[in-house]
């Protein structure tokens, strides 16, 4: 905080006006003009004048810059917790979507260690089978997409959704899984 200079040169000249009246108006002998030193006096108090209003100036400069450092570090950090939001955001879903690529994957191991039943029965149960393991691929392949959308996207702007392969990729498993057990029923084992 600034020194109240002005405030203290003010208050010197209140209390030489309240000495005057106090004594009331009463001067004493008149002194010669050299012995108060008049333009030597109004010199100075016009050098101190400058001064004092130079180190105003300098701390008014100095506190602008202050707010301007305070007001670009609080930008900043808010920058910062829109990145890391942002980034949590696109963990979240690449999260999500790699929980739906390892459904995929399981789902399509355990549908061939028993697709051996399978394999035996007619042709629409094989189609089927195969069918169902498409479906079960390509939502593989939609989710590891979707992943590398969303990880382009959370350095940059923009929306973080994964996109139609997010939202295909859990249909896909859904689909697939019923074409499956459609080729389970059809194969009637």
């Amino acid at each position: 905080m600034a020194f109240p200079w002005l405030r203290l040169v003010d208050a010197a000249l209140g209390m030489s006006d309240i000495a005057r009246r106090v004594t009331g108006g009463r001067e004493g002998p008149p002194v010669p003009a050299a012995a108060t030193g008049g333009p030597l006096e109004a010199r100075l108090a016009g050098v101190v004048v400058a001064a004092l209003k130079e180190a105003f100036d300098r701390d008014t400069r100095r506190l602008e810059l202050e707010r301007d450092q305070i007001e670009a570090e609080r930008a900043r950090a808010e920058q910062a917790l829109r990145l890391e939001l942002r980034r949590q955001s696109g963990e979240r879903e690449i999260g999500r979507l790699r929980l739906v690529a390892a459904i995929a994957v399981v789902s399509w191991l355990v549908t061939l260690f028993f697709s051996r039943e399978l394999l035996g029965g007619g042709v629409a149960a094989r189609a089927a089978l195969g069918a169902g393991w498409i479906l079960l691929l390509g939502s593989l392949g939609s989710a590891f997409t979707a992943q590398t959308t969303i990880a382009s996207k959370i350095a940059g702007e923009g929306d973080l959704s994964s996109g139609p392969a997010g939202s295909v990729a859990a249909w896909l498993i859904v689909a697939g899984l019923a074409v499956i057990g459609m080729a389970v029923l059809v194969s009637g084992r």
